[in-house]
């Protein structure tokens, strides 16, 4: 029984393709699981954002007390008061509408940002890995200089010169997450631009652009794949500290980053306020975090192998 067994799993195995593989395995993966869950109901609150919010998000509610208590009918809240299961904030808005509104911009900020980094740090770590000489050293020392800098005080010092708001702030998280995905990129393209199957290439005619990204990149995703959600979590967290410190969004915009900024003074007297939007920055983070971890783990043959 126990062969016939094995011999089903391994038919089970040969069906599946590389894609279900690494799902399977990364759903077997606690670490992955959770941040999967974490970051499907994360994504379902952004899409139906509309539908599970009581109030516009910048609606302000003139009959209603700022900085008011959370007021939850099923825990005690008189029936005759309108029901904020967040409360109301400095403007008289509904926060649980911006907590949930805020979903979709940091998904936004996040996923955008992550893209820009990776397609500009791709085309850098692919010439300059590939090219070798001159170039090489002139691209790389340009991003040993800005990884020389603290990634959060570089991205103030950029918005500083561009402007505060939303877009600069995202472009001044992506230039400075560029010197990560460019030399994870250049570290591939050394490994790999002399083995077996690249010299078979070169040897048949290949272009050098055609060998570039047709058999050297293609050995790059795996890592980027990690790494881009790794750093998701930690563009959106940016995108917050800059957003708080007054440089990113810009009222009345439901980013969470602004959300505790607005109310940092009223952490005692309310301290709902920032704690609501702080647990969703924190849970946000997390997702990816363990997401990442559960594809590291899912997209190494070698973790796969050991676990088995």
């Amino acid at each position: 029984m126990d062969t016939l067994s094995e011999v089903t799993n391994e038919v089970a195995k040969k069906q599946r393709t590389p894609t279900q593989e690494v799902i399977r395995h990364l759903f077997s993966h606690s670490s992955g699981r959770a941040g999967a869950i974490i970051l499907g109901i994360l994504i379902l609150v952004a899409i139906f954002a509309p539908w599970i919010a009581p109030y516009d998000p910048t609606q302000l509610l003139k009959d209603q007390k700022r900085r008011d208590t959370p007021c939850i009918h099923i825990l005690g809240c008189p029936a005759n008061e309108q029901e904020h299961i967040f409360g109301i904030d400095g403007n008289s808005r509904d926060l649980f509408s911006r907590v949930i509104y805020g979903s979709r911009l940091s998904l936004q900020v996040g996923i955008l940002t992550m893209g820009f980094a990776i397609l500009i740090g791709t085309l850098i770590g692919a010439v300059a890995g590939f090219t070798g000489g001159a170039l090489d050293n002139i691209l790389m020392r340009t991003m040993d200089v800005l990884m020389a800098f603290p990634s959060l005080l570089l991205a103030i010092a950029i918005v500083s010169v561009l402007g505060t708001g939303l877009i600069n702030a995202m472009l001044a998280i992506g230039i400075v997450s560029i010197p990560r995905f460019a030399r994870l990129v250049r570290s591939t393209v050394l490994s790999v631009k002399e083995l077996e199957f690249v010299q078979a290439s070169r040897a048949l005619g290949a272009s050098p652009w055609h060998i570039l990204f047709n058999r050297i990149l293609p050995n790059a995703v795996t890592p980027l794949i990690v790494q881009g959600t790794l750093g998701i979590a930690t563009a959106i967290l940016d995108a917050a500290a800059l957003s708080f410190l007054g440089l990113g969004a810009e009222p009345p915009r439901p980013e969470w980053g602004l959300m505790m900024g607005e109310e940092k003074n009223s952490i005692f007297s309310a301290p709902h306020l920032v704690i609501f939007p702080g647990i969703a920055i924190m849970l946000t983070v997390l997702g990816f975090n363990l997401l990442g971890d559960g594809l590291r783990d899912a997209l190494d043959p070698r973790l796969t192998r050991s676990s088995k």
